[in-house]
């Protein structure tokens, strides 16, 4: 019963000596925060928020949640409007891979998580269970990383065997993806790197290592890089879209901070609206893929609220 106890303990000690605590430090004259973007930290392409690191506020946890709450619009009758890619990394691997069954399921606005789980279990769409979906998520996500049997039996705690299974399952449902994954790990190790689908490189020098686990880094990196890098560009390009269309609006909006596939802009109340449409249009058009690149926006007072 102690465990339990204890990790409650970490969870909340982190929170408050990492953001209740270490925040503040980072408070301005001007009673603002202000983060610092690097373009070039991450390997994928992503920008990376340092000095503080605002980036990885927690999101699951309610405790975590609440130091959302701190962050204010600055000007009066203002709001935030919190807008993010809804699945961006799941509708890139359905275009990129071209597997009709993965496209078709997104253009028919199907559940993908249900809809994997009635291939990958054999089910009706309309039977599938719960656990079933909450396992199909798993594997949705887990192959975009290049997860193993290991891995994927670890995160659902299911023996290693079921765990291949629902795999094996999952490639055989979408076929296309397999190939695609295979195609980039044998891309990489033939020229050494791998591309996204705008053409910016990943070198991958561990994919010819002599090292078993190096090489196995290398093959994960090739599978997913082309994925996650495709998604940082859309997100930088979605940037300097909606930038530059606040700006000819007109409209008292601005961009106040970029977290992974959501952006925060701060608006004047009576404009929300307006604005949110202009947001989501630049977003969902920052791309052509073979299906739509899906917008979730939310409007509050509090970065909290609009999340």
């Amino acid at each position: 019963p102690i465990v339990k106890k204890i990790l409650d303990y970490r969870q909340i000690a982190k929170i408050q000596s990492t953001y209740v605590i270490g925040l503040q430090d980072w408070i301005l004259d001007d009673g603002k925060i202000h983060t610092r973007y690097v373009q070039d930290l991450t390997q994928t392409g992503r920008l990376s928020s340092v000095d503080p690191n605002l980036q990885n506020i927690p999101v699951r946890l309610e405790q975590g949640r609440l130091i959302r709450k701190a962050f204010v619009p600055e000007w009066e009758d203002s709001v935030l409007l919190s807008s993010d890619y809804s699945q961006i990394e799941l509708r890139i691997l359905a275009s990129m891979s071209g597997d009709e069954k993965l496209i078709e399921s997104y253009r028919q606005s199907m559940d993908i998580h249900a809809a994997t789980a009635a291939n990958v279990f054999h089910v009706p769409l309309n039977e599938v269970t719960k656990q079933q979906r909450r396992n199909a998520k798993a594997v949705n996500f887990g192959v975009v990383y290049g997860i193993s049997a290991f891995g994927l039996s670890e995160d659902l705690t299911i023996s290693r065997k079921e765990a291949q299974e629902y795999i094996n399952n999952y490639f055989a449902s979408f076929p296309k993806v397999k190939s695609f994954l295979d195609e980039n790990v044998k891309l990489a190790r033939k020229q050494g790197f791998v591309k996204t689908m705008f053409g910016r490189i990943r070198p991958i020098p561990e994919i010819r290592s002599s090292n078993f686990m190096q090489r196995s880094f290398g093959d994960r990196v090739a599978m997913n890089s082309p994925i996650q890098g495709t998604a940082a560009d859309i997100m930088k390009i979605a940037m300097i879209a909606v930038d530059e269309a606040l700006k000819k609006s007109g409209l008292d909006a601005r961009i106040v901070l970029q977290v992974h596939d959501e952006l925060l802009v701060e608006v004047k109340e009576d404009d929300a609206q307006a604005v949110q449409s202009i947001v989501e249009e630049c977003m969902k058009n920052a791309a052509k893929l073979e299906v739509t690149l899906e917008v979730s926006a939310h409007i509050g007072k509090t970065w909290l609220e609009a999340k």
